[in-house]
């Protein structure tokens, strides 16, 4: 048994074996609830260097003395900034205390603005991380064939998924996804945050059903809740 508390956009707090605490972007997103510094958290996974997901990373690691898993390129930088880091590469897993964390593929982009000038941050990424329970957060990303591959092999339970269109899946892709991974439950994410990316989230869920994914539950979370997986 685990906890999930949605912070808003694609941040995500799992309090399993460990707390995790997924793309930390709360300063500046306009619809999180907490302030960056009420968070603790035991480690981070940053899924790609935008800045979105990257948000408040470096701030909260330091005052938690909590370590960043993220691609090498991305990584680099956040420990030049003096946070403690957990370098890896797509396909790789590191062991973080009592949690597994493994980097799969995402179909996005990476790069990082260093003032005006656009600098790499590795390649896009998300994570299968099992702390008791197995959950895949799949970060910014378009549909991939590999996604059939993540759910049979890693089978999680919980598949939090992007529908915000323009600049990730929209609703018929992440359903289709949601069908090809078969999870127990999936919930949708970034999408809302922004005019850009408004969307009806119990459209998602009739696209999951229309899609022959009768087994799966779909939970659209409010900002700020916290449910049992």
């Amino acid at each position: 048994m685990a906890k999930l508390t949605w912070i808003g956009h694609s941040a995500f707090m799992l309090e399993g074996k460990n707390r995790i605490l997924f793309d930390p972007f709360i300063s500046g997103n306009p619809v999180a609830k907490i302030k960056a510094s009420e968070v603790k958290t035991d480690m981070i996974c940053v899924s790609h260097g935008h800045g979105d997901h990257v948000g408040d990373c470096v701030d909260i690691a330091k005052r938690n003395k909590a370590p960043v898993a993220s691609i090498f390129e991305l990584a680099s930088r956040f420990d030049s900034s003096g946070a403690k880091v957990e370098q890896m590469n797509i396909g790789g897993s590191v062991r973080i205390l009592d949690t597994d964390i493994t980097m799969v593929n995402a179909l996005h982009s990476s790069d990082v603005f260093e003032g005006e000038t656009m600098q790499t941050g590795g390649s896009p990424a998300g994570f299968v991380v099992d702390s008791g329970v197995t959950v895949y957060h799949a970060g910014d990303t378009g549909y991939f064939g590999d996604m059939k591959w993540i759910g049979e092999f890693y089978r999680p339970k919980v598949a939090m998924l992007p529908i915000g269109d323009r600049f990730t899946m929209g609703i018929r892709e992440a359903a289709y996804a949601a069908s090809v991974i078969q999870p127990e439950v999936v919930i949708p994410m970034h999408y809302s945050t922004f005019p850009a990316i408004e969307q009806n989230p119990e459209l998602f869920e009739e696209q999951v059903r229309k899609a022959g994914s009768g087994k799966i539950r779909v939970k659209i979370m409010k900002v700020g809740e916290t449910i049992d997986i």
